[in-house]
């Protein structure tokens, strides 16, 4: 094997290495140990479950007002309007 065929191989194995730590979620500190991205981190997993409530959240605005029965979204405007006037 030449130098060259060697080179090749070794930056194709470097390569192919760093998209399974991408994949798997592993990364480096500044000390080289490797940790998974999935750490325990509970400000994260707050995160995960306050983004999961609001889309359910946006689903459900979605389905008002998209409803295409008439009746419901006058009532809906009334009632938004009689929250606005409490204010």
């Amino acid at each position: 094997m030449n130098p060259f065929e060697m080179v090749v191989l070794i930056v194709a194995i470097t390569a192919v290495a760093s998209i399974f730590r991408a994949k798997y979620g592993v990364r480096k500190d500044k000390w080289g140990n490797e940790q998974p991205l999935h750490a325990a981190d509970p400000d994260a997993e707050r995160l995960r479950d306050e983004v999961r409530t609001l889309k359910e959240r946006i689903v459900v605005l979605e389905r008002i007002v998209t409803d295409s029965d008439r009746n419901r979204s006058i009532a809906l405007e009334r009632e938004i309007d009689a929250l606005r006037q409490r204010d």
